[in-house]
């Protein structure tokens, strides 16, 4: 019993996570741990009825937390490798991910930044940055940098820089965001039990063996040797780690925009499965979560983490549009610089800050993930 408990205590932790990491549909699971139900009581029930946690649900006096948040909202998600054991390691951002919630909160469009994206890097004073244009990637592993500690990165610190590089590159305000680890993602994944996720082409890990072992460092391809874990393509149900090694590969056809296709849709795949978890209503599992995880997660945000969750309780997976946005290399001759987007992914992103990225969508249907 005890075991159970804790493996649902872990659930709920988690699922407050999954807010923090602005996934737009876990949000409805976590807004309705936060309040009972929006509907007014009932003849048979008049008056408030107390949650789970013995705390009356909110009354039209009491209005909940972030009822005032109306929208638009802009949502920064990054994750990093973790290789402290690496001399001179700064974290990276290998996945940088963008929700996008228009006016009214009732749909969301979450869409990727290559990492490798060519973007002017301002200035950064706390990390004795002076600026630069190189890869977006960069942005996050420059602005970690303590001058007065060496060697001893802040993510923190790297996600504001990124931060400021991301809203300057899209012209899109950043309301909050969060920095996971790929443990914290392989963690997320194995406490809901796995993930159910179709595979659309096959792909070959440089990063693990068939056993979920490491590949050990070595002249092979990738720098790897020794065997190596395949997905193929059809409906496959993958647990943590699995799910995070699916969704690292860039090695592929398509390259980092195919990587991109495949983390969104670890997204859809964690969205739809903490919504069909029974979880219970409890709001101060979502104020616990930021610890609970501790160096796996940093979240970033002026407003509280239950906040968020109940201004995008109305979400539900129809909701969430899931964009890739085209690009092509840029260089010279053989070398290699980094990544562009193309002119339809430039329209997507003034599209989207007009209010017309429906329409535009529509005209370009390949944008979009398919279910």
């Amino acid at each position: 019993m005890a075991l159970a408990a804790n493996r649902r205590r872990v659930t709920l932790l988690l699922a407050g996570l999954v807010t923090v990491l602005l996934l737009a549909g876990a949000a409805v699971v976590v807004a309705r741990t936060v309040v009972a139900d929006r509907a007014a009581p009932t003849a048979e029930a008049p008056g408030p009825d107390p949650s789970p946690s013995g705390q009356p649900s909110p009354t039209p006096s009491t209005p909940p937390p972030g009822a005032d948040i109306t929208g638009p909202l802009n949502l920064l998600l990054v994750g990093i490798d973790t290789r402290v054991s690496v001399p001179g390691w700064e974290p990276h951002a290998d996945a940088v991910l963008v929700l996008h919630v228009p006016a009214g909160l009732s749909r969301a469009y979450l869409f990727s930044l290559p990492r490798d994206l060519v973007v002017d890097i301002p200035a950064f004073e706390p990390a004795g940055y002076s600026g630069g244009r190189t890869k977006l990637t960069n942005a996050m592993s420059y602005g970690s940098r303590v001058p007065k500690r060496p060697g001893r990165p802040d993510p923190a610190q790297g996600y504001e820089l990124l931060r400021r590089t991301v809203s300057d590159y899209t012209g899109l305000r950043i309301d909050a965001g969060a920095v996971l680890t790929f443990g914290g993602f392989d963690k997320l994944v194995d406490s809901l039990g796995g993930v159910d996720i179709h595979v659309d082409q096959r792909v070959v890990s440089r990063h693990r063996q068939p056993d979920g072992k490491h590949r050990k460092p070595g002249p092979g391809v990738g720098g790897y040797t020794g065997p190596q874990m395949v997905y193929e393509p059809g409906d496959r149900h993958l647990n943590g780690w699995q799910a995070l090694d699916y969704a690292r590969q860039r090695y592929l056809p398509g390259g980092d925009y195919t990587r991109q296709r495949h983390q969104q849709q670890l997204v859809r795949a964690l969205v739809r499965k903490i919504l069909d978890a029974d979880l219970a209503r409890q709001p101060e599992r979502v104020e616990e979560v930021v610890g609970a995880l501790g160096d796996m997660l940093v979240y970033v945000g002026g407003r509280r983490i239950v906040e968020f969750a109940y201004a995008l309780g109305g979400l539900t997976p129809d909701a969430l549009t899931l964009v890739v946005l085209p690009g092509a290399a840029v260089g010279r001759g053989n070398a290699y610089r980094g990544e562009e987007l193309t002119r339809v992914g430039h329209r997507f992103l003034t599209e989207l800050r007009a209010g017309r990225v429906d329409a535009y969508l529509a005209e370009h249907p390949k944008l979009t993930v398919p279910d």
